[in-house]
């Protein structure tokens, strides 16, 4: 970005009853220091991994590798303008794969919102230029999220080395 040039203007995803507003790096650096960036959380505040995810955020943009649009989302009720939790790349693509996760916060599960955001954000994904595969990963004892990623329509392709973790992934049909 050239001196005086605008930050590229956060990205929106829009669902029927959410709205995925990309973190900018200075929204990030609140979540970090244990803040809300003014936001109004349902449960007063964000969970672990979206702070994870905001931690993300600030370390590639402290490392000068941020690239907007493949960070942290948070996910917005549309009906009340409550966030419910945080979405997100693990970084940008390589060799066509992209890693996401997520996160809601206690009082925010069980109405879908998990299942909307990861189907919207990995579709989104999934259209750009480049991305041909979404991998999500969860605990094999992490039972609510494997039925997440199964209803956003990924399939299961195994566990990893030491068979603690569970790799899902989300291709385009071709």
């Amino acid at each position: 970005m050239s001196a005086g040039a605008a930050p590229p203007r956060p990205e929106r995803v829009r669902t029927a009853r959410l709205v995925l507003q990309e973190v900018s790096v200075a929204e990030a650096a609140e979540l970090v220091d244990g803040r809300t960036a003014a936001r109004d959380w349902l449960g007063g505040s964000p969970g672990e991994g979206t702070r994870e995810g905001a931690g993300m955020v600030l370390r590639a943009a402290e490392a000068g590798y941020h690239s907007p649009g493949w960070g942290l989302y948070v996910i917005v009720r549309r009906e009340d303008g409550a966030a419910v939790g945080g979405i997100g790349f693990h970084g940008p693509p390589a060799d066509g794969s992209v890693e996401i996760g997520f996160d809601l916060v206690s009082p925010g599960r069980g109405h879908g919102y998990a299942t909307e955001s990861l189907g919207a954000l990995a579709d989104t994904a999934l259209h750009r230029p480049g991305v041909d595969r979404v991998v999500a990963t969860a605990a094999r004892t992490n039972e609510p999220s494997q039925r997440v990623m199964l209803r956003a329509g990924f399939t299961l392709v195994g566990p990893d080395d030491l068979g603690s973790l569970l790799t899902y992934e989300l291709t385009l049909p071709r």
